[in-house]
């Protein structure tokens, strides 16, 4: 069931490029897993501006493809310190595996061709 519009998916979007910004402060994450917070904060505002829906500024990249470019980072950002070895810095590993979880759940509750149907009714 597809419960997530456009719009509040862009939220929700918004939300994420502040918590990725937010972590390492709040957290204390260390090195690299700091760096990829920032770095994955910038990526993910970057996409999200360029992305075809509400908050959209370029609109060059379809919001059906950001659905696939987020069904792909959630399963990386939970095997990411297992792949970048910080693993076993617990706080930073267990803040990218429920980031990852979130990413693929709210993928899965968001409906990213309700633009495209919208555009077919106007």
């Amino acid at each position: 069931m597809k419960v997530i519009s456009p719009r509040i998916h862009g939220y929700f979007d918004f939300l994420t490029v502040f918590i990725f910004l937010l972590a390492p402060t709040l957290l204390g994450l260390e090195q690299l897993s700091a760096i990829l917070a920032y770095s994955l904060a910038v990526v993910h505002l970057i996409v999200t501006l360029a992305s075809d829906f509400p908050f959209g500024v370029v609109k060059l990249i379809p919001f059906a493809v950001h659905g696939w470019i987020e069904r792909m980072v959630g399963p990386l950002l939970i095997a990411i310190p297992f792949i970048l070895n910080f693993s076993d810095e617990e706080v930073a590993r267990n803040f990218y595996i429920v980031m990852g979880i979130v990413i693929i759940v709210i993928g899965m509750l968001t409906d990213y061709r309700a633009e495209v149907r919208m555009r077919k009714v106007e």
